[in-house]
């Protein structure tokens, strides 16, 4: 028990509890409709925050087939048209921030503010931008409106046409 509590007591002297306990959470709840097609892939999705000027300031999270052999699903990455514009054709890597792509339904993705594309986001207003594309399918976007406060909660939520259902943005402190 004493062992415990000496290893406890290094732990927090490290300061890492404290980062822990500031650490806020967006919450993304993102419907994939189910598609009526003989032949189904399931669709690539990126997000990312844009300025209020429409400018790219981080990607949040990448979803795509990254299990095919020699990379070959990254090939269809520029199908997300806005993001690969925007930010896609300049990565070196996605490390860090895709993903498997996700089968129709609710697909919920949690992301700590401390470790992820808020880490360092000034307070003000921004855009959470969802794309979606499926190959020999549809393509969508929505925009989020968000007002970036890391001390006030926040939510947002927008509806696809085709290939994104609700997609909906919850911000905790």
């Amino acid at each position: 028990m004493l062992a415990k509590s000496i290893a406890f007591a290094a732990f927090a002297a490290t300061g890492l509890t404290a980062s822990i306990a500031n650490a806020g959470q967006v919450v993304l709840d993102i419907e994939i409709p189910t598609q009526k097609v003989a032949e189904y892939h399931k669709p690539y999705v990126a997000g990312w925050i844009e300025d209020a000027g429409g400018n790219h300031v981080a990607n949040a999270f990448l979803w795509y087939d990254v299990k095919k052999p020699e990379n070959r699903g990254a090939r269809w990455l520029k199908d997300l048209r806005s993001w690969w514009r925007k930010s896609g054709r300049d990565l070196t890597s996605t490390d860090g921030f895709s993903g498997a792509t996700r089968a129709p339904g609710r697909n919920t993705l949690a992301l700590d503010t401390n470790a992820s594309a808020f880490k360092g986001l000034k307070p003000g207003a921004y855009s959470f931008v969802v794309e979606g594309s499926r190959e020999q399918g549809g393509h969508d976007q929505v925009k989020l409106p968000l007002v970036w406060n890391p001390a006030k909660a926040a939510t947002a939520s927008a509806k696809g046409t085709a290939e994104l259902g609700t997609v909906k943005l919850s911000y905790k402190p």
